[in-house]
């Protein structure tokens, strides 16, 4: 084995190592975004898994006559957090597009070190190789999975954090008052003023306004949402009440009876699973989910429902 076939060697695997400490940082700042227990335990045994991939790759460093780079931990855990921090002012696909990248680079860069290591003819470090690619493969397709729920509308394993999720909201909200104005029912409340679901008042003027703002302004959140669908409904504006319905069934406070699935109150927790794996629309999965969460909170059920769209955005991609 030369000593520039070495080299080439320690440097791909110290970047793979440095690469994989921000793999375990990512993988732990996700763990709060799990939206179920069970990928909760997932992305906790992601971030071991990687741990223990590290130690491997320094191994073999260690193994090729190199010394592993003393602050990889610290530049990986530093790399995470500013992504942690910048991904908040990003929509949530822009967040995990940037980890599709950091996994695709560290997918593309094992296989580069295999290659190398069969080349060098040293078969622990293709062994080792031959792991990482098999792990960063996995996560390459978990994520675009995720990636798909989300596209669909469906309930993804990771939860938006509230500021990504304002953010979401507010470019699809601004279109709301053109669409109102020109619907004859002038303009909306400067995109809503609070946060949409307070609904503390809908139109500054014009068609009705003052029976929309009285029908609204003293109701809870809940009721505000219905009977200003309710009424933009009545006055034609279809397309902003169907915006308010979708906020509505969002936030879970859709009716029994307004829900895809018939009877869905009085369904026991085996039943309600049973009902799901039938649904083939992600956005009734969606709807299911909320009300779910919002009223009855079943582990079993709310875990069944991300699973439902997982299978379906696994079909979308072809990774089914």
């Amino acid at each position: 084995m030369s000593t520039h076939d070495t080299t080439t060697l320690l440097t791909q695997l110290r970047a793979i190592l440095e690469l994989t400490h921000t793999e375990t940082q990512v993988a732990e700042t996700r763990i709060a975004q799990a939206r179920t227990e069970a990928v909760r335990r997932e992305l906790t045994e992601n971030a071991d898994n990687a741990r223990a991939r590290a130690a491997d790759i320094e191994a073999a460093i260690r193994e090729l006559g190199g010394v592993p780079e003393v602050v990889g931990p610290l530049l990986g855990r530093a790399a995470a957090t500013v992504k942690a921090i910048a991904e908040q002012a990003q929509p949530f696909d822009e967040a995990l597009l940037g980890d599709l990248a950091l996994e695709h680079q560290l997918l593309d860069r094992a296989r580069y070190v295999k290659a190398l290591a069969t080349t060098a003819e040293r078969p622990e470090v293709v062994e080792l190789a031959d792991r990482l690619v098999t792990a960063h493969a996995a996560t390459v397709d978990w994520l675009t999975t995720v990636l798909a729920e989300d596209a669909l509308g469906g309930p993804a394993a990771l939860r938006r954090t509230p500021f990504q999720a304002a953010t979401g909201t507010v470019v699809k909200l601004v279109v709301i008052p053109v669409t109102w104005y020109t619907r004859g029912l002038d303009r909306a409340l400067d995109a809503f003023r609070n946060t949409p679901p307070t609904l503390n008042e809908l139109f500054s003027r014009g068609a009705r306004a003052g029976e929309v703002a009285a029908e609204t302004v003293t109701a809870s959140r809940d009721a505000a949402l219905e009977a200003a669908e309710r009424v933009t409904r009545r006055e034609g504006a279809d397309e902003a009440a169907d915006s308010l319905h979708a906020t509505r069934a969002a936030v879970g406070v859709l009716e029994p009876g307004e829900l895809p699935i018939p009877d869905y109150d009085n369904l026991t927790t085996n039943q309600a699973v049973a009902a799901i794996k039938q649904l083939d629309d992600p956005a009734d999965v969606r709807v299911v989910l909320a009300y779910e969460e919002a009223h009855k909170k079943r582990q079993g059920v709310v875990s069944a429902a991300q699973t439902r769209v997982a299978a379906i955005a696994q079909e979308v991609t072809g990774l089914d």
